[in-house]
Protein backbone atom coordinates (compact mmCIF):
# COMPACT_ATOMS: atom_id res chain seq x y z
CA UNK A 1 0.00 0.00 0.00
CA UNK A 2 1.56 3.39 -0.56
CA UNK A 3 1.98 6.51 1.20
CA UNK A 4 -1.30 8.16 -0.21
CA UNK A 5 -3.08 5.67 0.05
CA UNK A 6 -2.49 5.01 3.86
CA UNK A 7 -3.08 8.42 4.12
CA UNK A 8 -6.75 7.99 2.65
CA UNK A 9 -7.65 5.73 5.06
CA UNK A 10 -6.38 7.31 7.52
CA UNK A 11 -8.67 10.58 7.20
CA UNK A 12 -11.45 8.92 6.07
CA UNK A 13 -11.40 6.71 9.03
CA UNK A 14 -10.67 9.40 11.31
CA UNK A 15 -13.73 10.81 9.86
CA UNK A 16 -16.03 8.26 10.66
CA UNK A 17 -15.15 7.25 13.88
CA UNK A 18 -17.32 10.25 14.39
CA UNK A 19 -20.29 9.11 13.25
CA UNK A 20 -22.90 6.56 13.45
CA UNK A 21 -23.34 4.05 11.02
CA UNK A 22 -26.52 5.34 9.91
CA UNK A 23 -26.99 6.02 5.74
CA UNK A 24 -28.30 9.66 6.71
CA UNK A 25 -24.99 10.64 7.72
CA UNK A 26 -23.04 9.82 4.13
CA UNK A 27 -23.50 13.59 2.59
CA UNK A 28 -21.87 15.37 5.83
CA UNK A 29 -19.51 12.03 5.82
CA UNK A 30 -18.26 12.77 2.32
CA UNK A 31 -18.03 16.92 2.95
CA UNK A 32 -15.72 16.13 5.68
CA UNK A 33 -13.62 13.47 4.02
CA UNK A 34 -13.51 16.05 1.51
CA UNK A 35 -12.26 18.63 3.73
CA UNK A 36 -9.48 16.67 4.75
CA UNK A 37 -8.22 15.05 1.94
CA UNK A 38 -9.08 17.57 -0.78
CA UNK A 39 -11.15 15.25 -3.01
CA UNK A 40 -13.20 11.72 -2.73
CA UNK A 41 -10.83 9.05 -3.64
CA UNK A 42 -12.01 5.57 -4.85
CA UNK A 43 -10.39 4.32 -1.60
CA UNK A 44 -12.49 6.62 0.72
CA UNK A 45 -15.45 5.67 -0.92
CA UNK A 46 -15.24 2.31 -0.54
CA UNK A 47 -14.36 2.44 3.12
CA UNK A 48 -17.42 4.87 3.17
CA UNK A 49 -19.49 2.06 1.62
CA UNK A 50 -18.18 -0.53 3.77
CA UNK A 51 -18.84 2.01 7.33
CA UNK A 52 -22.37 2.62 6.64
CA UNK A 53 -23.33 -0.85 4.97
CA UNK A 54 -24.50 0.53 1.55
CA UNK A 55 -23.50 -0.81 -1.64
CA UNK A 56 -20.35 1.18 -3.59
CA UNK A 57 -22.29 2.40 -5.98
CA UNK A 58 -24.79 4.44 -3.87
CA UNK A 59 -22.07 6.39 -2.31
CA UNK A 60 -20.42 6.68 -5.95
CA UNK A 61 -23.91 7.99 -7.17
CA UNK A 62 -23.88 10.99 -4.27
CA UNK A 63 -20.30 12.22 -5.04
CA UNK A 64 -21.30 12.34 -8.79
CA UNK A 65 -24.47 13.86 -8.32
CA UNK A 66 -23.33 16.95 -5.92
CA UNK A 67 -20.98 19.14 -7.67
CA UNK A 68 -19.63 20.17 -4.66
CA UNK A 69 -17.41 17.08 -4.58
CA UNK A 70 -14.53 16.33 -6.88
CA UNK A 71 -13.26 13.08 -7.63
CA UNK A 72 -9.76 14.34 -8.19
CA UNK A 73 -7.28 15.53 -6.27
CA UNK A 74 -7.14 19.44 -6.14
CA UNK A 75 -3.62 20.79 -8.21
CA UNK A 76 -1.39 23.68 -6.43
CA UNK A 77 -2.81 25.91 -8.49
CA UNK A 78 -6.64 26.35 -9.47
CA UNK A 79 -7.61 27.58 -12.38
CA UNK A 80 -11.61 28.25 -13.11
CA UNK A 81 -12.93 29.36 -16.40
CA UNK A 82 -16.28 31.72 -16.29
CA UNK A 83 -19.14 30.53 -18.43
CA UNK A 84 -21.63 33.14 -17.28
CA UNK A 85 -23.54 34.89 -19.77
CA UNK A 86 -21.24 37.48 -20.74
CA UNK A 87 -18.16 35.33 -21.01
CA UNK A 88 -19.64 32.69 -22.79
CA UNK A 89 -21.07 35.99 -25.19
CA UNK A 90 -17.24 36.93 -24.84
CA UNK A 91 -16.10 33.38 -25.91
CA UNK A 92 -15.70 31.45 -22.76
CA UNK A 93 -15.42 28.63 -24.41
CA UNK A 94 -12.91 29.12 -26.39
CA UNK A 95 -11.02 30.30 -23.43
CA UNK A 96 -12.02 26.75 -21.71
CA UNK A 97 -10.57 24.90 -24.80
CA UNK A 98 -6.86 26.95 -24.59
CA UNK A 99 -6.84 25.92 -21.02
CA UNK A 100 -7.51 22.20 -21.63
CA UNK A 101 -4.84 22.15 -24.20
CA UNK A 102 -2.44 23.69 -22.86
CA UNK A 103 -2.85 21.66 -19.51
CA UNK A 104 -3.51 18.63 -21.22
CA UNK A 105 -6.39 17.88 -18.85
CA UNK A 106 -10.39 17.97 -19.11
CA UNK A 107 -12.57 19.94 -17.00
CA UNK A 108 -12.67 18.70 -13.62
CA UNK A 109 -9.39 17.14 -13.93
CA UNK A 110 -5.82 17.55 -12.20
CA UNK A 111 -2.52 17.52 -14.25
CA UNK A 112 -0.56 14.40 -13.52
CA UNK A 113 2.32 16.56 -11.83
CA UNK A 114 -1.00 17.74 -9.62
CA UNK A 115 0.15 21.89 -10.25
CA UNK A 116 -3.00 22.57 -11.98
CA UNK A 117 -6.39 21.85 -11.56
CA UNK A 118 -9.23 23.26 -14.15
CA UNK A 119 -13.07 23.78 -13.30
CA UNK A 120 -15.83 26.23 -14.56
CA UNK A 121 -17.94 28.30 -12.98
CA UNK A 122 -21.48 30.01 -13.24
CA UNK A 123 -20.26 33.58 -12.51
CA UNK A 124 -17.31 35.54 -11.40
CA UNK A 125 -19.22 38.80 -10.97
CA UNK A 126 -16.82 40.92 -13.54
CA UNK A 127 -18.93 40.63 -16.78
CA UNK A 128 -17.56 44.29 -17.70
CA UNK A 129 -13.86 41.69 -18.11
CA UNK A 130 -14.99 39.09 -19.99
CA UNK A 131 -14.44 36.65 -20.84
CA UNK A 132 -12.85 35.91 -17.31
CA UNK A 133 -10.43 33.35 -15.22
CA UNK A 134 -9.24 33.21 -12.06
CA UNK A 135 -6.23 32.03 -11.50
CA UNK A 136 -5.55 30.79 -7.73
CA UNK A 137 -8.31 33.86 -6.61
CA UNK A 138 -6.70 36.36 -8.91
CA UNK A 139 -9.23 37.60 -12.34
CA UNK A 140 -7.69 37.39 -14.96
CA UNK A 141 -10.09 39.25 -17.43
CA UNK A 142 -10.14 39.67 -21.20
CA UNK A 143 -8.69 36.41 -21.25
CA UNK A 144 -7.78 35.12 -24.98
CA UNK A 145 -6.26 32.05 -25.74
CA UNK A 146 -2.78 33.91 -26.05
CA UNK A 147 -3.41 35.20 -22.70
CA UNK A 148 -3.55 31.81 -21.52
CA UNK A 149 -0.48 31.19 -22.82
CA UNK A 150 1.19 34.15 -20.98
CA UNK A 151 -0.72 33.43 -18.05
CA UNK A 152 0.91 29.79 -17.78
CA UNK A 153 4.80 31.64 -18.79
CA UNK A 154 4.05 34.22 -15.80
CA UNK A 155 3.72 30.82 -13.78
CA UNK A 156 6.89 29.02 -15.13
CA UNK A 157 8.66 32.41 -14.68
CA UNK A 158 7.72 32.41 -10.98
CA UNK A 159 8.17 28.87 -10.51
CA UNK A 160 12.11 29.06 -11.80
CA UNK A 161 12.66 32.39 -9.52
CA UNK A 162 11.45 30.55 -6.38
CA UNK A 163 14.07 27.26 -7.54
CA UNK A 164 16.87 30.09 -7.70
CA UNK A 165 16.20 31.37 -4.68
CA UNK A 166 16.42 28.10 -2.81
CA UNK A 167 19.69 27.29 -4.42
Amino acid sequence: MSEEQETILRETRRVLSRHSRQRRNLVPILQQVQDRLGYIPYEAMVEVAEFLRVPEMDVYSVVTFYNQFRLNPPGKRSVRVCLGTACHMKGGYIVLDAWKRRLGIDKGQTTPDREFDLDTVACVGCCTMAPVTVVDHRVEGKTSPTRVDGILLSYLLEQAKKTREKQ
